[in-house]
């Protein structure tokens, strides 16, 4: 069932990863003892790559029952249109993160909202962590290019202000700039009468953050042969939901219908959709300073498929090794290019230095290996 596959991905406690994202070291005799890892190499190229897919898994129910993004009113190829259109007015779109050059540096900024992950704070009254959601939408976006973020900015906009619920989405606000080591710089709370419905709220933020020229991640020097690793994700983050809701709505499942955790933990389905998106920012930049990291990737609306291949020279694609996924109502292409299947964030690396972020990774900010850098545009499953 497609209501199955998804609850897969949130049962799962926090930075977890779905079926099929094994850890290395499961596969160990003793923590001690580094498994080596062994991939060819080969060229690299300089160019980015446009978006393609190698699944061929379809199932011709999904579209008589609705279970596919655009159905549910969200149509990714309308969106990646619309981006190459606009880009002759900016040539730099399509990465993650702008760049504004300033003498060594590179100021990168990143905006963006929560979705319709909105709709289910208001469904729950779950006001206290959404903040956190908007902050890593856009933290995670600038430090996929090696960037520290420096601050954020925010906009709420509502028919009435209810102060009482504004100030616990703020307050998440800042608790995600805490987790980011960034500032709340400001923001704008915007109050239009008839505008938005009832007890709604829209919300978006902005951050920015710097990098040194010299240190600035660009997928660039990724070769043939280079290794994938997978930051585990604390569920949905805050993508799919309209396709989630949409699931959700006909399972005939409710929001306060008990969830069994994979920990033994019993929670709600409405609190494991509402769990936070991971912010990254801490993690990313400490396997950074380690070096042999070449290019990230952050997981959000596209999935694998459309994010990926963002981050590779021309001529190159993944392999990733996707294990024994549970096939439902929900193909697979469309799974993987809605939803993160429990990775929020892939970072591109040498085969050298994949071992040792594997070792290092430790807690809910495990690593795992997820794939390798083939000679063969798109994204490619196995």
């Amino acid at each position: 069932m497609a209501a199955d596959r998804l609850l897969h991905l949130l049962r799962a406690p926090g930075c977890t990863p779905s079926a099929g994202l094994a850890p290395v070291s499961a596969a160990r005799r003793s923590p001690s003892r580094a498994q080596r890892l062994h991939f060819r190499q080969g060229p690299a190229g300089m160019r980015r790559v446009s978006v393609c897919c190698s699944s061929s898994n379809t199932n011709s129910g999904e579209e008589e029952e609705g279970m596919t993004y655009k159905d549910a009113g969200v149509d990714i190829d309308a969106g990646a249109e619309l981006v190459r259109r606009i880009a002759k007015f900016a040539p730099g779109i399509g990465s993650f993160g702008g760049l504004f050059p300033w003498e060594d540096n590179y100021f990168v900024a990143g905006t963006d909202g929560v979705g319709t992950k909105l709709k289910l704070a208001f469904e729950t009254g779950n006001h206290d962590t959404i903040g956190i959601d908007l902050v890593a939408m856009s933290v995670n976006d600038i430090v996929t290019s090696g960037a520290k973020p420096l601050f954020f900015l925010d906009y709420y906009g509502t028919s009435k202000l209810d102060v009482d619920v504004a100030e616990k989405v703020i307050k998440g606000i800042k608790d995600g700039c805490k987790q980011a080591f960034c500032k709340l710089l400001g923001g704008e709370t915007s109050e239009m009468p008839g505008f938005y419905a009832e007890g709604a709220y829209d919300l978006s933020g902005s951050a920015v953050g710097v990098v040194k020229k010299d240190k600035l991640i660009d997928g660039t020097t990724i070769v043939e042969g280079d290794v994938l690793i997978g930051l585990a994700s604390s569920g949905v983050h805050s993508n799919g939901f309209s396709l989630a809701r949409r699931v959700l709505e006909k399972s005939g499942l409710s929001l306060s219908d008990q969830l069994p955790r994979n920990d033994g933990i019993t929670t709600t389905l409405g609190e494991a959709l509402m769990a936070p998106t991971v912010i990254y920012v801490n993690q990313v930049l400490e396997i950074i300073s380690k070096g042999g990291v070449k290019g990230i990737a952050h997981i959000t609306g596209g999935g694998f498929t459309d994010n990926i291949p963002r981050v590779f020279p021309s001529g190159l694609g993944a392999k990733i090794f996707t294990g024994s996924w549970e096939v439902g109502n929900i193909a697979d292409a469309e799974m993987r290019r809605t939803f993160n299947m429990g990775i929020g964030m892939v970072l591109v690396v040498s085969r050298e230095s994949a071992d040792r972020i594997i070792e290092d990774s430790h807690g809910s900010n495990r690593a795992y290996l997820i794939g390798e850098v083939i000679k063969s545009e798109g994204v490619h499953y196995v």
